[in-house]
């Protein structure tokens, strides 16, 4: 068993992390301040190839696997980026797996190349006011008219459709009542975003404010025929591509702004000193700090297992779920005693820890909650019976 990373692996860290380096606190502050989509961050990352470390070589990609990405993410997420970082960039990891497993030549073609350029950006319109995690409870509906398909309906927490001008698409064709399954009926798209037919209203949130999310308001939305993916009404299936990737890149995220935060702690214990003595002499400054060490790098252990069985075309849904509960809890604990250690200056912005206890949160919430996670591994590895 080796846990070294090949050379070439070795070489996207250190490429990634030299331009992360590039963008400083203040650059991240500003962005958050002012709810400002870190374009020159995505442009700089885009330039440098990194949008396509996932994508086909044939279309302008690196052809690499999810461990790639997952160690590519990491970095980006490690030096003071946080989830703003990670979020502008890492729909590209996932988000258009099912064009690469589903679309025909044709549309690969058509779309792949703009987004490894970072000239096309997409969002990603899945989870409804009424259905949440339930997703095949969608009511979004796409109607069949010549040449393609009139869709309306509503989608939430739909991030950077402020920013982007495509859209995966997941609707009804059928609705579910008169599917013969649930999950049947379902039909993925990705198209243009008509901005005369689509509505986007920013939602005001706790952090990650530099990356939107949104209400999204689909208004009789022509989508071109060529625009579908697949098969009609065999869309949920195609969207479970991806569902395990992203699983594991958002543990890896979390785990980076852990580790983060972390290393901000323990400078900040080396160099403030109270009653004479630095505070990290003391074992309550230094064992809790300890404590997020170990479970950060467990729960980074088993992302690298999970990317690794990807990758290796074995099966991974029980430690995809696993790494994302893992990392999100490691994650969002190291942050949180990043802000103890630092008393009330990590209250203020000026040290960052209080943005990263805000924008790692999410990665606690989304894209799955912690007990859907518990219920699968419960259900699939531990035999129980289905609990909801």
């Amino acid at each position: 068993m080796d846990f070294g990373l090949t050379p070439e692996q070795e070489a996207i860290v250190e490429g990634v992390t030299a331009i992360a380096r590039r963008f400083g606190d203040e650059y991240w502050r500003a962005c958050d301040d002012e709810a400002r989509f870190p374009r020159e961050f995505h442009g700089a990352m885009a330039q440098a190839g990194f949008l396509g470390i996932t994508m086909p070589e044939a279309h302008g990609g690196a052809g690499l696997g999810v461990t790639e990405a997952a160690l590519m993410m990491a970095a980006v997420a490690r030096h003071g980026g946080g989830m703003a970082a990670a979020s502008a960039l890492h729909i590209n990891m996932f988000g258009p797996h099912p064009i690469v497993v589903h679309g025909t030549p044709e549309q690969q073609a058509r779309w792949i190349p703009p987004l490894v350029a970072g000239t096309d950006q997409a969002c990603f319109g899945f989870t409804e006011p009424n259905a949440g995690l339930d997703t095949t409870s969608i009511t979004t509906f796409a109607t069949k008219v010549p040449g393609g398909y009139r869709v309306n309906g509503r989608k939430i927490w739909t991030s950077t459709a402020q920013v982007a001008n495509k859209v995966m698409l997941l609707t009804r064709t059928t609705r579910k009542e008169d599917a013969r399954r649930p999950s049947d009926g379902i039909t993925l798209f990705y198209t243009d975003l008509d901005r005369s037919r689509v509505e986007v209203k920013r939602i005001p949130k706790m952090g990650r404010a530099a990356v939107d999310s949104n209400m999204v308001f689909i208004d009789d939305l022509f989508v071109p025929e060529e625009d579908r993916i697949g098969e009609e009404g065999r869309g949920f299936r195609y969207v479970l591509d991806s569902l395990n990737p992203e699983r594991i890149l958002i543990a890896a995220e979390a785990i980076a702004i852990g580790q983060d935060a972390l290393e901000r702690a323990a400078r900040y214990a080396r160099d403030r000193s109270v009653f004479g003595r630095p505070i990290g002499q003391n074992q309550a400054i230094q064992h809790p700090l300890a404590e997020c060490w170990a479970a950060l790098e467990a729960a980074w252990m088993m992302t690298m297992k999970a990317a690794w069985l990807y990758d290796s075309g074995r099966p991974c849904g029980a430690e995809a779920n696993a790494a994302k509960l893992l990392g999100g809890r490691a994650g969002h604990q190291a942050c949180l005693q990043a802000m103890m250690t630092h008393g009330g200056m990590g209250y203020a912005k000026e040290y960052v820890v209080e943005r990263l206890l805000r924008e790692v949160m999410i990665t606690r919430l989304a894209p799955v909650s912690e007990q859907l996670i518990l219920s699968f591994i419960a259900e699939r590895v531990l035999g129980q019976p289905k609990s909801y």
